[in-house]
């Protein structure tokens, strides 16, 4: 069980999220000091059409492309709806706000507190990582993938 006390918050803009947007909106998220995980929540945009007359055709879909965040590339699997933090103190919410008034300047957002992630594992969890999962990727995985979370690393 990861502990109890970190506060977290959910960034809810009022529309979904264009990847360029993610991009911009991630890499100054990853320049704060004092995350320690990061969830992004939307629809799953599947690379191979998963049921009805098209299955199994090429899904081509303009919002599921490479982003870069920080040194690393990533694949934008979903279209980006919510952005949840996971924080190590309330200390970098102003830098949060800040952030996301110099980047959501064409419509309007929420920045909210409270419980949004697990913080103990789940059966997914525990089917996905096993017993000793790492505490760090707890409710982080999604039972539909076929891969693990992104971590991203790097100097900040």
């Amino acid at each position: 069980m990861t502990d109890t006390t970190f506060p977290q918050v959910r960034i809810a803009p009022e529309r979904l999220l264009n990847p360029d947007t993610v991009e911009r909106i991630l890499n100054k998220i990853f320049c704060i000091n004092g995350v320690r995980r990061m969830l992004l929540n939307g629809h799953r945009l599947p690379a191979i059409v998963p049921y009805g007359p098209a299955k199994g055709q090429l899904n081509p879909h303009e919002m599921r492309r490479v982003i870069k965040v920080g040194d690393q590339e990533v694949q934008l699997e979903i279209h980006v709806g919510n952005i949840i933090l996971e924080l190590e103190n309330r200390d970098p919410i102003p830098e949060l706000k800040a952030a996301c008034d110099e980047v959501f300047t064409q419509f309007s957002y929420r920045l909210q507190e409270g419980r949004f992630m697990k913080t103990e594992a789940s059966l997914v969890d525990y089917a996905k990582y096993g017993p000793d999962a790492d505490k760090n990727l707890l409710g982080l995985s999604d039972p539909k993938s076929r891969s693990g979370p992104v971590i991203l690393q790097g100097t900040r």
